[in-house]
């Protein structure tokens, strides 16, 4: 073999090497961590108002939210920099507000509770003719089926190492059978409903 040739095997061999320490570092480390996605409940949900009028396509809401946050990990911090919660009724946006006014640190084995989030307003929605039919049976009912997404923006705390804040790529649902406080119907009051699609550590997409 050429040295040319016995060079080029020697810097293949250490470049081999230090992807190979470097992985496996990074898989000891992992190790040890072990995160476990936070767990997110929605533990109380009310409607004081939700008002469709056919008449100029508006509806009128008045959504107040309980939401707690559990971080499971004994070894892993979790900075929230920003939370918003995006309210979806038959697949369209109503709502959009930011649930933290302040950026916030959970330590190890913690829980965290934002209390009466309020989300209210109205918003020009366009509803077809199942829509609207499903909405009216909903409010004879007292309850209607609302999904609150969650979009977080966070920074992990592995020990003395800390991430950068980045945003996951798919946001957190919260699928809710939210009632209506005014009505008094044969509907139960809300139950506590975990929220799926947790992806904080799996799924980073940016730092924006």
């Amino acid at each position: 073999m050429s040295r040319r040739h016995r060079c080029c095997a020697c810097s293949f061999c250490v470049f081999y090497n230090i992807v190979l320490c470097f992985l496996l570092s990074l898989l000891i480390f992992w190790l040890i961590f072990l995160p476990k996605e936070p767990k997110l409940l929605v533990t109380n949900a009310s409607l004081t108002q939700f008002d469709f009028f056919t008449t100029n396509n508006t509806l009128f809401y008045n959504l107040a939210l309980n939401i707690t946050i559990r971080n499971p990990n004994r070894r892993v911090g979790i900075y929230y920099n920003r939370i918003e919660a995006i309210a979806n009724y038959r697949k369209n946006r109503f709502a959009m507000v930011t649930l933290t006014s302040t950026p916030f640190y959970q330590g190890h084995k913690n829980t965290t509770t934002l209390q009466q989030v309020l989300v209210e307003g109205q918003q020009v929605v366009v509803f077809g003719e199942h829509d609207i039919s499903k909405f009216n049976s909903e409010t004879a009912a007292g309850f209607y089926s609302i999904d609150v997404q969650l979009a977080v923006k966070v920074r992990v705390r592995f020990g003395k190492f800390k991430t950068d804040y980045y945003t996951p790529s798919r946001n957190i649902n919260c699928k809710l059978k939210v009632p209506l406080s005014l009505k008094q119907t044969s509907a139960d009051g809300f139950e506590t409903t975990k929220c799926g699609n947790v992806n904080i550590f799996s799924d980073p997409d940016s730092a924006g």
